[in-house]
């Protein structure tokens, strides 16, 4: 006689409603030591602690050279919004934010599609003749340290002896033979936006490069049987493809950009006139260093912490929102 049993699905001695857990044998705790608590605990020492430390020192009244501090709370933030210096430079912030990595992209993106697909519109996919010289030349900008490409450009806008004033001089614009390129108002800030698109465009031309390389020939191939012109090309296929590198690059310029203290130290020391080059760090700088208030400064670099961090979430949502996901990629005739 047999017996017969009905068993559910799913049951079973090895799909119980419990499952058993693995002995903590000494290898595993000490993977997990070496390989999850010890980096997580230089995170927090050297990563998280700073930042805390800030947040507290920029409620106080700390002066940077003694022990003592008061506890104000707020009134460092309430006085950061009613001064009308830190306001100037949080809106000089902003403006580079926006100009320097559009059009350093921009330009980047151009190089870039000119150098390994804009050659000749018959036979293999290819980029301009002797393209190889025009990336190498491209890059040197960006293996010169920001601070000597500050001070090389401070020398090229000096009024009457500088390089630029020179030229056009010689060229018959007689009425830039003495101007002070750094020293008016109307042209100081993009000429120090200049110096900085000049500094990056060699780096994330090769950024874009790479990006570029790595998409399937086949597929501009296709584009180019289907009748799409360059423009439309680079606009409709090659951007959607290699979006992520441009989020990326525009992450990291505006962060460059939020910061700018090399360049703008180098080239406008004291602020520009009119503070119109005047950034962030540099206030923070001249009120920690100058004028001995380290407790507000902290309370401008917590500033300057939230607004890199609310930028680069934009450039997330915007990249979002506009479809950043879809990788289908439509090219119109």
């Amino acid at each position: 006689m047999t017996a017969t049993h009905d068993v559910a699905p799913g049951a079973g001695p090895n799909r119980s409603g419990t499952r058993r857990r693995r002995p903590l044998t000494f290898d595993r705790v000490s993977f997990m030591v070496v390989f999850l608590g010890l980096p997580l605990a230089i995170f927090v020492i050297f990563v998280i602690s700073p930042f805390v430390q800030a947040l507290y020192y920029s409620l106080t009244d700390w002066s940077g050279f003694s022990s003592g501090m008061n506890f104000v709370g707020f009134d460092n933030y309430v006085k950061l919004f009613h001064d009308d210096i830190f306001l100037r430079a949080v809106r000089n912030n902003v403006e580079l934010a926006i100009v320097v990595p559009l059009v350093t992209i921009v330009l980047s993106l151009t190089l870039a599609t000119l150098v390994t697909v804009g050659g000749s519109g018959t036979g293999t996919v290819r980029g301009l003749r002797n393209s190889g010289f025009y990336r190498i030349v491209s890059f040197f900008p960006y293996v010169i340290p920001a601070i000597v490409i500050g001070l090389i450009w401070a020398q090229v806008f000096t009024p009457g002896s500088g390089i630029l004033d020179a030229v056009l001089s010689k060229i018959g614009l007689s009425g830039f033979a003495n101007y002070a390129w750094l020293g008016d108002a109307r042209t100081a800030m993009p000429a120090s936006m200049f110096v900085m698109i000049w500094g990056g465009v060699g780096f994330y031309m090769v950024l874009f490069i790479a990006a570029i390389r790595g998409i399937d020939p086949e597929v501009f191939e296709a584009a180019r049987i289907d009748g799409a012109g360059r423009f439309r090309t680079a606009i409709f296929l090659t951007i959607p493809l290699i979006r992520d590198n441009v989020q990326t690059a525009y992450i990291y310029l505006g962060i460059a950009a939020l910061d700018a203290f090399v360049y703008m130290q180098a080239l406008n020391p004291g602020g520009g006139p009119q503070n119109t080059t005047l950034v962030m760090p540099q206030q923070l700088f001249t009120t920690a260093f100058t004028k001995g208030q380290f407790g507000y400064s902290t309370a401008m670099g917590v500033i300057l912490a939230a607004v890199t961090m609310l930028f680069a979430l934009l450039v997330f949502l915007v990249n979002r929102l506009t479809g950043g996901s879809d990788r289908k990629v439509k090219v119109r005739r």
